[in-house]
């Protein structure tokens, strides 16, 4: 087993920034993937970005591009997610996801652990 606990959600002004972080514990993967997926009140979950753990290969949803950068710390088994430029529609519950695979994978369905979520609140 896997455990994900994320932190560093809250409330920002549109503009702010936020960073989160996901600690990974337990049975971890170094040839695995982690990722950030977010779901919106009244929307389906949807991905945001994956980081490989080695090589650090990353890949980010087109609304985040530019503004959301995803990185890792190997020896803290930690992935970050730096968001910037934060808009009203990025409010949402922000989900840390890891996969065995190396193969990075958008769909929600690929990600075998999931963290409890943070919540993440932009005012206009």
């Amino acid at each position: 087993q896997v455990q994900l606990v994320e932190s560093g959600g809250g409330l920002v002004q549109a503009g702010g920034s936020l960073r989160l972080s996901c600690a990974a514990s337990g049975r971890t993967f170094s040839s695995g993937t982690m990722g950030w997926l977010r779901q919106a009140p009244g929307k389906e979950r949807e991905f945001v970005a994956a980081i490989r753990w080695g090589g650090g290969i990353t890949h980010y949803a087109d609304p985040v591009k530019g503004r959301f950068t995803i990185s890792r710390d190997n020896a803290k088994k930690t992935v970050y997610l730096q968001m910037n430029d934060l808009k009203p529609e990025d409010t949402a519950i922000y989900y840390c996801a890891a996969r065995s695979s190396p193969v990075i994978s958008s769909m929600g369905g690929a990600w075998d652990y999931w963290g409890q979520g943070t919540q993440v609140t932009v005012s206009s």
